[in-house]
């Protein structure tokens, strides 16, 4: 096994470092190393570096550079959006029971400090019923939460719709758009998103840095979680990253020239590897298949216990739930939520692709997995 070539098919845990970004990064630790609030020549040309790559950044989602707060992942910006508004008057959270534990968890904390939280629930496809938003907004809802792209189902929420709706009920939006963001357009202006999170390392930037957008237009004003020396407009201090978000902005600007070239090589390769799992007799896709994005498949083998696919596939890479978690033997909350049975949901897989995913890849994936497959799902049928 340590001889054979490694197949990552987790693209939706993290992301290999582009050589481009990891080469932008370097001199960043070795030459120009300076803090960026130096008032010296060599801060004040960090200083400049920093201030580009959040353009870079800004421009990856049509924000302004100055709506940009660095932080360490989409994980420290959800907690710094969501305790942010702590403050407000009003007291009731919206979210959907799909979300990743870092927005489920946040809300568990808000429900301790006095919030009333709605976890709504979604229909089998893993899409949000819009009418049922509606119905649960009051004067008290201070925010929605959800995200743009799932990050076990690949499942795209119609979120120019739930935005139409939040805003003719002033309610807040704040999107988890880690792992749509690099991968497909988004335009935070036109779909008038209140507050939006990120993470470099889901596509093909460095771990440990992310960013949060603060539209200037909602003024949405946040209490600060990390206090010290008031950096970054006094909402997140601390010594910034600098190699990091440096990292950060590299991965943005090639996201952008790159976007519809990746889009249209990782969306033939999924393909060609749906088709060839679905040969598993009683194999379904989980999640809604024309509302996803383009990477991802997560697909149910009956009889199959996923931890025991995953771990007998060794050199091929996938999950059984959120990246956070990989190997569980706990069913996961998505597909849970989706409707899916303990047992369909432990006998899922998410495949997620890449930029640096080939088509030999795929044909080995597809053999390999089918094969374990259908040895496990026998031996589970005979006893």
């Amino acid at each position: 096994m340590p001889n054979q070539q490694l197949i990552y098919l987790d693209n939706n845990a993290t992301t290999r470092v582009d050589d481009r970004v990891l080469n932008t990064m370097l001199p960043y630790f070795t030459d120009f190393y300076a803090n960026s609030t130096g008032t010296h020549l060599a801060g004040l040309t960090v200083k400049e570096a920093v201030e580009n790559a959040a353009w870079q950044t800004a421009d990856l989602i049509n924000a302004h550079a100055d709506e940009i707060i660095f932080t360490s992942g989409a994980t420290e910006a959800i907690n710094l959006a969501i305790k942010g508004l702590a403050d407000q008057n009003r007291k009731h959270i919206v979210t959907i029971q799909t979300e990743h534990k870092a927005v489920l968890e946040t809300c568990r904390f808000m429900e301790s400090n006095g919030f009333q939280v709605t976890y709504l629930p979604t229909d089998f496809d893993g899409l949000l019923n819009l009418q049922l938003l509606e119905e649960i907004i009051t004067d008290k809802t201070l925010v929605f939460i959800g995200m743009f792209s799932n990050n076990e189902t690949g499942v795209i929420q119609n979120i120019s719709e739930i935005s139409r709706i939040l805003k003719s009920k002033n309610v807040l939006f704040l999107c988890d758009a880690t792992q749509a963001v690099g991968k497909i357009l988004i335009d935070v202006k036109k779909l008038e998103i209140d507050l939006l999170t990120l993470s470099a390392h889901k596509f093909y930037g460095p771990k440990g840095i992310g960013a949060l957008y603060i539209s200037a237009k909602a003024k949405v004003k946040l209490k600060p979680q990390i206090l010290g020396g008031g950096q970054q407009r006094k909402l997140r201090s601390g010594t910034l990253n600098v190699p990091g978000i440096i990292g950060l902005g590299k991965a943005s600007e090639i996201a952008v020239n790159e976007l519809e070239k990746d889009q249209n090589r990782i969306s033939l390769l999924r393909d060609k590897l749906e088709k060839g799992l679905l040969q598993f007799e009683g194999s379904f896709i989980n999640g809604n298949v024309e509302n996803r994005i383009y990477n991802t498949c997560n697909i149910c083998f009956p009889y199959v216990n996923s931890e025991q696919l995953i771990l007998a596939l060794g050199n091929i890479s996938v999950s059984n739930g959120a990246s956070c978690s990989a190997v569980t033997s706990e069913p996961s909350h998505v597909l849970k939520a989706m409707g899916l049975s303990d047992e369909e949901a432990l006998s899922s897989v998410r495949f997620s692709l890449g930029r640096f995913t080939t088509s030999e890849e795929i044909d080995i994936a597809v053999e390999r997995v089918l094969s374990l497959a259908r040895q496990f799902a026998t031996k589970a049928l005979r006893h």
